[in-house]
Order: structure tokens, then sequence, then C-alpha cells
């Protein structure tokens, strides 16, 4: 019988499958303690901080550290800009109908406000000039905008301006003064009643006096410049449409049309002006002439000097051919 060739087998082999397996199985079991030892860490720290494990879209949202920071620095700027001092000027022209009975009109938009009127002027029309009036008003600084949106509704505003003026340094330096002043008049008031001599009152008496009035001019400052503040002064200027500014042309004809009626206010005004100059020149024409006529006469005695008949006496010796008098 044939005999069979069996293969053979390598001793070695099984002993490297074993440790092949038995390294896979402790590699598994490290890489499994060391997960759930980072998850027992992780759930340990979460813990201590107090962070519940959840869906991102369920927990809310917090605040970057930044935000707190941009906050703080928007309250500084808000009560910086709501205590800064502004002075406020404005001047508004209306051209209305009749601006005696507008005047009245805007002192009563004045008072409704809290305000008051500080100056009115009135001119009464007449045959050379049109009616017109002013009036420096006092308005409170929050309604100055609707005092002037109202003044709109009187007429045809012409022309508005309103000017502002910070003045908050200014304020700051009085109130500081002012505090150190009332400080030292009130620190001078106690040593006057602890004085025991008359040279001290003498000396405390006089430095007060000079803290005192001092005081006094920085609070009249003071005072001044919060009235300013809080009312802002307001002209209003009412006027016809005779006084009414022309409006500015826009086009090639428009200054075609400005500049002829530009011509003749230059000629109109040219003949009033002549017309006033004329009574004038006939004036000086009548005294030149009275100083030509003694100029003339002065000028012809001197060229005959002698008595009225002086010229009879010489014609008289000529004639008998006698000699006539000596000069």
């Amino acid at each position: 019988m044939p005999r069979r060739s069996r293969a053979r087998r390598d001793p070695r082999v099984p002993i490297r499958l074993t440790a092949a397996a038995g390294a896979a199985a402790l590699a598994a079991l490290l890489l499994a303690g060391c997960t759930a030892q980072g998850g027992a860490d992780s759930a340990h720290i979460n813990g201590d901080v107090g962070v519940q494990h959840a869906p991102m879209e369920l927990l809310p949202a917090q605040p970057m550290p930044g935000d707190a920071a941009t906050g703080e620095v928007e309250r500084k700027l808000d009560t910086e800009a709501s205590d800064r001092s502004v002075i406020t000027t404005g001047f508004v022209a209306v051209t209305v109908v009749d601006p005696i009975a507008s005047a009245e009109d805007v002192a009563d938009l004045a008072a409704a406000a809290g305000g008051r009127v500080d100056a009115r002027t009135e001119t009464p029309g007449t045959d050379s000039q049109p009616p017109s009036a002013q009036l420096t008003l006092r308005i409170p600084a929050d309604d100055l905008d609707a005092v002037i949106d109202e003044l709109r509704a009187l007429g045809t505003v012409t022309s508005v301006s309103v000017n502002a003026t910070d003045v908050t340094q200014q304020r700051q330096d009085l109130d500081a003064r002012i505090d150190v002043l009332t400080a030292s008049v009130a620190r001078l008031t106690e040593l006057l009643a602890q004085a025991t001599s008359t040279a001290d009152l003498v000396a405390i008496e006089s430095e007060l006096t000079t803290r005192q009035a001092e005081l006094d001019s920085l609070t009249q400052q003071r005072d001044w410049l919060v009235d300013q503040v809080d009312f802002s002064t307001l002209t209003v200027d009412l006027g016809t449409e005779a006084t009414a500014p022309d409006a500015r042309p826009d086009n090639f004809w428009g200054g075609v049309v400005a500049g002829w009626n530009g011509l003749l206010h230059f000629l109109s005004g040219l003949v009033v002006g002549f017309g006033v100059v004329l009574p004038w020149l006939g004036a000086l024409v009548v005294v030149a002439v009275i100083v030509l006529l003694v100029v003339l006469l002065a000028v012809r005695g001197r060229r005959h000097p002698g008595t009225p008949d002086g010229g009879r006496v010489d014609e008289a010796h000529q004639g008998t051919g006698e000699p006539g008098p000596q000069a």
C-alpha cells in the first residue's frame, strides 16, 4: 500500500497563537479600564461643579465673560450722557399773515410748554414798512423740538437753526469749587465760635467774609449756567411775504429772472437815492451861487480901488490940463 504523506506540523504554532490571543485580551481589558476610569473622572469633575449632562439645546444660554463688561460700559456711557450739561440756542423765521396776532400765539406756545418770554418786539405795519414781530423764548430743553414743530403750524418756516454747546466740564468745575468753599466756610464758622481773642476774631471774620463772597459769586454763576442748560433760548422772527427772502433760482431761466429782478431793484433804489439827494443838491447849488457872487464882487473891488467918484475927478483934471492930485 502506498504510504500516506503527512504534513509535518511545527510545534511552535500553538504557542504563538496562544500568546497573541492573550495579548489581545490584555489590551481589551486595559482599554475598558481606561474608558471606565475616564468616565468616572469626568462624572466626578462634573459633579463637583454641578453641571448636569443634558442635551445642548436644553441648557440655558450662559453669558460670555465679555458680556458683563460690555453691559457695564454701556451703563457707564448712559450715565455720562445723562449727566452732560448742554446749552441749546435756536432761531426760527416764520412767514405769517399777521405777525402781531401770531406773536400772541407764540407766547401762548411758550407758556403751554412751561417756558416764558424774555423779550418781545412788535412793529406795526405802515405805508412804507410791513408789520413784523420778534420774540425771545426760554423753553425747557426737552420740549424745544416739540415747540419748533408747533411753530410750523403758524405759517411758513423759512429758516431754522439750532446750536448746542457742551458746558459739562465748566459745571463740574463750579460744583467742585462750591463744595470746597462750602466746607471752608463751615470750618471758619466753627473757628469763629471758638475764638477767644479779638485778634483771632478779626482775622477769622475777614477770611470768612472773603470766602463767603467767593462762594456767593460761584453759586450765582452755577445757577445761571443751570438755568441756561435747563431752558433753551429760542428766537422767533415773524414776518410777512413782503419781508420773506426770495427763493434761490435752481435753473437757467430762474437765474435770468432773478438777475432781471435784481436789476430792477437796483434801478429803483438808485432812483430813490437820487430823490433823497436832490434837495441837498439844490441847497448846495444855491450856496455855491452865493459864494461865487461874493468872490466876483471881491475881485472887482480889488481891480478899481478908491472912492466911488474918484474916476470923475480924474476926468475933470484931464479936461483942463491941470495935474491931478498926487497920490
